[in-house]
């Protein structure tokens, strides 16, 4: 299984305005396309982290969606972050990690304030029950 980030996602800098409400931003999860899914994946489950934030770097930190899996290539669009209600059949598997102001119920887009932080996703295509077929480990989606 392979990833490629799509929207104006490089892996270098987070696009402009793709941080969190706090920052002044309105992100969402980077569109990506993953090629390669095996047959019988039902989702691919998205767990996003802030590598350089211990506290948020690992096991969705950021927040876990799942995407429902249209084929071997499956294109994963953006869904807002800072929400529960997902357009396209996303879900909410795991609300961020984060607390106080920084909360979400859903998906985190990064908040580092623009120190740099590495921000990654752990993706991982899975089948009715919930097996783990195929994934991809901290796929680098950009820093902030």
């Amino acid at each position: 299984m392979s990833a490629q980030l799509m929207g104006g996602w490089t892996g270098g800098k987070i696009p402009a305005g793709q941080h969190c409400q706090l920052q002044g931003g309105k992100g969402g999860t980077p569109p990506m396309r993953v090629s390669g899914v095996p047959a019988g994946a039902t989702w691919i489950v998205a767990q996003f982290n802030d590598k350089s934030y211990q506290p948020l770097s690992r096991n969705g930190g950021h927040g876990t969606i799942a995407f429902p899996v249209r084929g071997a290539v499956t294109d994963l669009p953006a869904v807002p972050g800072m929400t529960k209600t997902l357009p396209g059949g996303a879900q909410v598997m795991a609300a961020a990690k984060s607390t106080g102001a920084y909360a979400s119920p859903g998906y985190l887009p990064p908040c580092s304030g623009g120190r740099n932080n590495r921000y990654s996703v752990d993706l991982k295509a899975v089948d009715k029950a919930g097996k783990v077929l195929a994934e991809i480990k901290d796929f680098t989606i950009g820093r902030y």
